[in-house]
């Protein structure tokens, strides 16, 4: 099976051409992350992502969103076949953030106590 085009766009304006600035501009912000970990562990509607433990509000997941499919990091798709909702999942690029999100994962359990994996 051929693997989907990604879309290229205009390439977004940046602060700087250094690759870990770049990469802030994506992702590094207080929710992005989340909504990928979100996406990581299956989460794939704005409801699901709306239902996490952290409380994003509609406004700033809907900007997270735009922007993260704007870099292609993610995709929207039919939620299930033949609805009109929409669910999102993570293309290639989007999954090589796992080894990312990984470390963060075990940076926090290791040196902040009370951290634990799983979400409610």
């Amino acid at each position: 099976m051929p693997k989907p085009a990604i879309k290229t766009a205009k390439p977004p304006s940046r602060r700087s051409p250094c690759p870990v600035s770049c990469a802030l501009d994506i992702f590094g912000d207080r929710w992005t992350l989340l909504v990928i970990r979100d996406l990581m562990l299956g989460r794939s509607r704005f409801k699901d992502f709306l239902a996490s433990p952290e409380g994003i509000p509609t406004n700033i997941l809907t900007e997270r969103l735009k922007r993260l499919l704007e870099h292609c990091v993610v995709t929207q798709v039919s939620a299930t076949e033949g609805s009109k909702h929409l669910a999102y999942q993570l293309t290639e690029k989007g999954h090589s953030l796992l080894p990312i999100v990984k470390a963060m994962k075990d940076w926090g359990l290791t040196w902040e106590k009370g951290t634990r994996v799983g979400i409610a």
